[in-house]
């Protein structure tokens, strides 16, 4: 039946194209999300606290790991481009910002994003987030932020390891905790709604 195969392909072709629009919608939306985090941040030493790395993390264990990692990439991009969306405003913005003290923490936040959303797996309808799996995709995506970070703080600012350590991951343990609760606590409802709207 010609006639039937050509509906079904134009049915699926219109599927997949509707399906791409909502995922670009909400990648572009997290990235929002990400970048608005740089309007809540309290300069601790050379690492701002902040909430980016909240909404980075959220933008995996919500969209899996292929959308929420496009969602701080292009975050990224921005920041590259000279928009203000890195945390600390007094610092240097575009690449000067990606290659100093603090560049590695951003780094991470796609790097975080990613873990969490492999661990979490992809938002499919029916397809659940156990407790313990998101209380280990939000302590692996917080940690792997700090790898990078930790590093790159290390290496730049020519510091000893137990110093980088010092400043640029202690100070942020509680905070993090807190962040991680939160996440926790949002995450599971949000995957189902954004599962829902992904698989019309």
């Amino acid at each position: 039946m010609p006639g039937k195969n050509i509906t079904q392909a134009a049915d699926a072709a219109l599927f997949s194209g509707r399906r791409a629009v909502t995922g670009i919608t909400f990648t572009a939306l997290f990235a929002a999300l990400i970048a608005s985090g740089a309007f809540v941040a309290i300069p601790v030493g050379p690492v701002p606290i902040g909430l980016q790395n909240f909404f980075a993390l959220l933008s995996g264990l919500i969209l899996g790991p292929f959308l929420g990692a496009a969602s701080v990439a292009l975050f990224l991009a921005a920041g590259i481009t000279g928009l203000p969306v890195f945390a600390n405003n007094g610092s240097p913005m575009g690449i000067a910002r990606l290659v100093g003290p603090t560049g590695g923490y951003l780094f991470g936040y796609l790097a975080g994003a990613a873990a969490a959303g492999l661990i979490a797996g992809f938002p499919r309808p029916g397809n659940n987030l156990s407790v313990r799996r998101l209380v280990l995709a939000t302590l692996a995506g917080f940690l792997v932020v700090y790898i990078p970070g930790v590093v790159q703080l290390k290496m730049i600012l020519n510091i000893s390891w137990s110093r980088a350590i010092t400043v640029g991951f202690y100070p942020f343990l509680a905070g993090d905790a807190l962040k991680g609760i939160a996440a926790a606590l949002i995450t599971r409802r949000l995957r189902r709604t954004a599962a829902g709207l992904l698989s019309r």
